[in-house]
């Protein structure tokens, strides 16, 4: 089983947007824009049955994907990191729970996004799944 649970904040830049020229922000708007093209170019490629969805809100924009397979999705972590190299100010994170990762089949592991860079640590809130989150098979 592969579930993942996640969001992205995409943000072209770390910098602090303070800036009052109109100027500055028409190019930032331009920038994200392009962005946004691209990884929902890259979003229509994946071939998923689960969430990938990439929309505005409140003027910024905002990724949130998940889903549950039968079988580990590498294609699905790919573009985590994605899109971390093409919005090097992006934040976010992803749960992921994979039962055929070998040594990490009884944990919840959490893929960090910080400008733009993804880490991933065991989601220690939900590890181990047995018996965090499920009970032991009987036996």
């Amino acid at each position: 089983m592969f579930e993942y649970h996640g969001w992205i904040s995409v943000q072209e830049s770390a910098d602090a947007d303070d800036s009052d020229s109109d100027s500055d922000s028409d190019h930032g708007d331009v920038l994200l824009a392009r962005i946004a093209e691209a990884v929902e170019a890259r979003n229509g490629e994946i071939d998923s049955p689960g969430l990938l969805d990439l929309r505005w809100m409140n003027g910024e924009l905002f990724l949130h994907l998940g889903g549950l397979r039968n079988h580990r999705d590498p294609e699905v972590l790919e573009f985590f990191g994605e899109v971390g190299r093409l919005a090097p100010g992006s934040y976010g994170v992803m749960h992921v729970r994979d039962d055929e990762d070998p040594g990490r089949e009884n944990e919840v592991r959490v893929l960090r996004m910080v400008r733009g860079r993804v880490h991933e640590d065991v989601e220690a809130a939900l590890s181990p799944c047995i018996p965090v989150l499920e009970d032991p098979y009987p036996g």
